[in-house]
């Protein structure tokens, strides 16, 4: 299969670009969970706001050209984006305090560990949702 038969996938593009996106939002989280918030009780929390306000607003401009190729829309697709991005966020923040407290992970391997969690669920809603146009026909994974 060659690269350019690979790259008309759906499915792989968003693999990729979500690759690109997660690895970012990772380096940022254990940047700033390691170097800004460190001495900062829960700080992991804050750094995952933070990283989520970076790997939103990069996500959003490459989902949009490169993965679902949508045009129109931008705003009423940013609201919808956001509001995928929030269900993920709220599966992150729910369950990154439990194996760090409880579980007792390190934060940054409780988050690689959220991270594959909340990938799916980012696929189906950002196709079944915020790009989705009336005319398309969304089939879920």
């Amino acid at each position: 299969m060659t690269i350019r038969r690979l790259l008309a996938d759906q499915k792989v593009r968003f693999v990729l670009v979500g690759g690109f996106n997660t690895v970012l939002g990772y380096l940022t989280f254990g940047a700033l969970t390691l170097w800004v918030f460190h001495d900062v009780r829960f700080g992991y929390l804050l750094s995952l706001l933070c990283s989520y306000a970076v790997g939103i607003s990069v996500a959003f401009v490459l989902y949009r050209r490169l993965v679902f190729v949508v045009h129109g829309h931008v705003l009423r697709d940013l609201v919808r984006f956001v509001s995928v991005y929030a269900v993920s966020i709220g599966v992150n923040a729910a369950v990154l305090p439990v194996l760090v407290e409880v579980v007792g992970v390190p934060p940054v391997l409780a988050q690689g560990v959220v991270v594959l969690i909340t990938t799916l669920l980012s696929f189906v809603g950002h196709r079944s949702f915020s790009f989705r146009r009336d005319e398309d026909v969304c089939d879920v994974v």
